[in-house]
């Protein structure tokens, strides 16, 4: 039998972790690395210059590490800011993530379509150029918030979260206009779908949750191809090799909260 390939799986810090989670389950015969930057997390605080070399000097040394077939850029700032510059590097295939602007408006009634990410990610130009291209008629609201992500991260550690704080960060998505409402919000951030039952509970009306996590997996899945049925017949999903640039290792509450989630069915 063929020796099953390596997947690595990189974001700024957990958030990613609901990209392994649909990597693992199309794909449960990988040996899958999951590599959270948090000694750089959150990477807003950097400009696009310190960001770029940041994220290229992590990924060479990650990549000499673990030898992947596939690397995932499981983070829509990462991705929108230095793929590109990765793919020319590196002889390693790159899935990206970037906003889901295209699935959401095309899944959109009233036209109204929100995008919630990260302060830098709804101001590059990239994600701009795809409400461009692929805004269907849509008025589509721009929304970058500075503490979902940092909140995401303290979810996953058992801190309490505080509800009024997530609803005035997603307050901006929901809009009224000539009598239509926000129906779809596309989630611009790995970490984001981590409070996904969060969101849901405090939207001030019915609106759909855009995850990108399962159109990166399928993506993934294209470049490497299916796993063989003996290879996946009787396996669970894929542990991952976790691995921390700030060189800490997980508590055992925090590696509950992975393993919740990697196990977690998504709709």
């Amino acid at each position: 039998m063929a020796t099953a390939p390596t997947i690595l799986v990189f974001d700024s810090g957990l958030g990613g972790i609901t990209v392994h989670r649909e990597i693992a389950r199309l794909r449960p015969d990988t040996r899958l690395v999951y590599a959270a930057d948090d000694d750089a997390f959150p990477y807003g605080r950097f400009t696009e210059d310190e960001l770029a070399a940041r994220v290229i000097a992590v990924m060479s040394d990650l990549i000499g590490r673990h030898r992947p077939d596939l690397v995932v850029v499981a983070c829509n700032t990462a991705s929108t800011l230095v793929l590109s510059d990765l793919r020319a590097r590196f002889s390693v295939p790159f899935v990206g993530t970037v906003p889901a602007i295209k699935p959401a408006c095309a899944a959109s009634r009233s036209k109204l379509v929100s995008v919630l990410g990260t302060e830098a990610t709804v101001t590059r130009e990239y994600t701009k150029a795809l409400i461009r291209d692929f805004g269907g008629g849509c008025a589509v609201t721009l929304v970058g918030s500075s503490r979902l992500a940092p909140l995401a991260e303290a979810h996953m550690r058992g801190e309490p979260m505080d509800d009024a704080e997530i609803a005035r960060e997603i307050a901006p998505c929901f809009v009224e206009r000539n009598g239509a409402r926000t129906d779809i919000v596309a989630l611009a951030c790995t970490h984001y779908p981590l409070l996904l039952a969060h969101l849901e509970r405090l939207s001030p009306w019915h609106v759909t949750f855009v995850d990108p996590a399962p159109a990166i997996a399928r993506r993934a899945v294209e470049l490497l191809g299916p796993a063989q049925e003996a290879e996946i017949d009787g396996r669970a999903l894929s542990p991952a090799f976790l691995h921390f640039t700030s060189g800490r290792q997980p508590s055992p509450s925090l590696t509950a909260a992975i393993s919740a989630v990697i196990k977690t069915r998504t709709t």
